[in-house]
């Protein structure tokens, strides 16, 4: 193989591109930068990659899958401090265990009735606006953006800025240097402002923990825009899957959801070799880039009985590896489904004449962005 492929088929745009099916577990792939490496392709071969040690999510030992997955310090260097996700034990382990505490599936169930209630309130706005709405900024967006920003101690009020910046980052050709600065200084400037008068909120109790405040303000930019950006699209695109299928929400259908979309999928999650190992059958040389294809290890069929089959009622749907696997696997997963699963069904119970107000070929999907999803979804309802 040279590059990834990631044309899909326009009659079936939510399925993974057809040039990723059929491939051996580990296949060889020729990098952006033109540096050779692997693509895993099956669960077991993802899951021997992302949870061994052997294996690296330094951002400056490894070679991006496509150009669109830049990383936010540019290629080769490493990420500034805070920034965990591209970091190995024991530097980690060590922002690990100072958030680990604060998304506990106790505190996680604590939040419930505020979601519900967020959830709630937007659905009241769309009836009493009336069809059709787009979904995405009526319903998908705020509830996450508001939910993670009172968990950190950001000012909703500014979601407009941080929204547009966290699209920058995840979209193709995007601005991430601008994008990077313009939130780093926005959250440096609030972690100042907690420093001086505390609250009850993450970021607040992190002053006490961490010391300097582009460190802090580092963490702080990660969970902001993971924590609404990937389940807003999460929420709208699991919509538009259950509507083109004529398919209604059911308890539990949120892990066939994040099965089946498997939104990180341009190549990510990666690993870089440090020293050789050997991966189903082959060997990846000291320094070698693994990425993941989530798409196509979710679709497993030695893993998944009838994969490319939406079932909301498929019993096994939670081995897959959305939220990936190993020591970097999503701090915040608990909080995503408990929004997945409150946002899916407050919406179907509250309107279950809903549907597209458009056909579904119209709804425009970001298929190069980092984070797959639809940039509006029209919908309507009786």
């Amino acid at each position: 193989m040279r590059r990834l492929p990631v044309e899909r088929d326009p009659r079936r745009p939510l399925d993974p591109p057809p040039a990723l099916r059929g491939l051996p577990p580990m296949t060889r792939l020729e990098m952006a930068d033109g540096h050779l490496g692997w693509l895993a392709t099956t669960l077991d071969a993802a899951r021997a990659v992302l949870g061994d040690p052997r294996f690296s999510a330094r951002q400056e030992l490894k070679h991006p899958a496509v150009r669109s997955s830049a990383a936010v310090a540019g290629p080769g260097r490493p990420a500034p401090p805070g920034f965990f996700a591209t970091t190995d034990p024991p530097e980690h382990t060590r922002y690990r265990r100072l958030l680990v505490g604060e998304f506990t599936l106790r505190r996680m169930r604590l939040l419930e009735p505020r979601i519900e209630r967020i959830a709630a309130d937007h659905l009241d706005a769309m009836a009493a606006a009336g069809p059709p709405a787009d979904l995405v900024t009526a319903y998908a967006l705020p509830i996450p953006s508001m939910v993670i920003c009172e968990l950190l101690g950001v000012p909703y009020a500014d979601h407009d800025f941080f929204q547009e910046r966290s699209r920058e980052l995840v979209a193709p050709g995007g601005d991430v240097a601008g994008a990077s600065a313009d939130l780093h200084a926005y959250l440096a400037e609030l972690v100042r402002r907690k420093r001086a008068e505390p609250g009850d909120d993450l970021i607040s109790g992190l002053t006490g923990e961490l010391a300097d405040d582009a460190e802090l303000a580092n963490v702080a930019m990660i969970l902001l825009v993971a924590g609404h950006e990937t389940t807003a699209n999460m929420l709208a695109l699991g919509v538009l899957a259950l509507l083109t299928a004529g398919l209604t929400y059911e308890e539990g259908a949120e892990e066939e959801l994040l099965r089946w979309l498997s939104i990180l999928h341009l190549g990510a999650p990666s690993r870089a070799a440090l020293e050789d190992v050997e991966v189903a059958g082959v060997r990846v040389a000291k320094g070698e880039t693994v990425a993941v294809s989530l798409p196509v290890v979710n679709r497993d069929p030695a893993a998944f009985a009838a994969p490319d089959t939406l079932d909301p009622a498929r019993q096994d749907a939670r081995r897959h590896l959305a939220f990936g696997h190993g020591v970097h696997q999503c701090l915040g997963q608990q909080l995503a489904r408990n929004e997945l699963r409150i946002g899916y069904r407050a919406l179907f119970d509250r309107f279950p004449g809903l549907r597209l107000a458009v056909p579904a070929t119209e709804v425009p999907l970001r298929q190069d962005a980092t984070v797959f999803g639809v940039a509006r979804l029209p919908v309507t309802w009786d």
